[in-house]
């Protein structure tokens, strides 16, 4: 098993790097070459770069997830996906995607780009909060336990 992080913007990498190296298991963060480091990563971390093109660490995750991979993203489309190749997938404010609520999701994102189209204002993400990030590391803490 191994995590993958949709690392652009992605507010827990310390998170799922602690934990992960604590239950020993791999985490590859993919970010695109805008986001460069020279800094480096603790063993069992690896950094993956891809272009900046719109979707690009989309694809390379899910060209690189196995069935039962662990995926952490906030982008619904890669989750869905992931999902259907029979990952688990985390939203960084602490849920967990399922087969019941993606659908709910993809629906709303579709009719708020609708309606932005259409030239309508919509509300955007709540900002992330400590609650949130306790949130994220409680769950994620219980899944690795589950699959160990």
């Amino acid at each position: 098993m191994k995590v993958y992080v949709d690392a652009d913007a992605c507010p827990v990498k310390d998170i799922i790097i602690s934990e992960g190296r604590s239950a020993q298991i791999p985490v590859i963060l993919v970010t695109s070459f805008s986001h460069f480091s020279n800094a480096e990563q603790p063993s069992g971390v690896e950094t993956i770069y891809v272009d900046s093109g719109a979707d690009a660490a989309d694809y390379r995750i899910m060209k690189l997830a196995e069935t039962g991979d662990i995926i952490v993203t906030q982008d619904y489309g890669l989750a869905s996906l992931g999902l259907a190749k029979g990952n688990i997938v985390l939203h960084h404010k602490g849920f967990r995607y399922t087969n019941e609520n993606i659908d709910q999701l993809l629906q709303t994102r579709y009719l708020s780009a609708m309606a932005r189209k259409g030239g309508k204002r919509t509300k955007g993400p709540k900002p992330f909060t400590a609650e949130d990030r306790e949130q994220f590391k409680k769950l994620f803490k219980q899944i690795i336990s589950s699959l160990e």
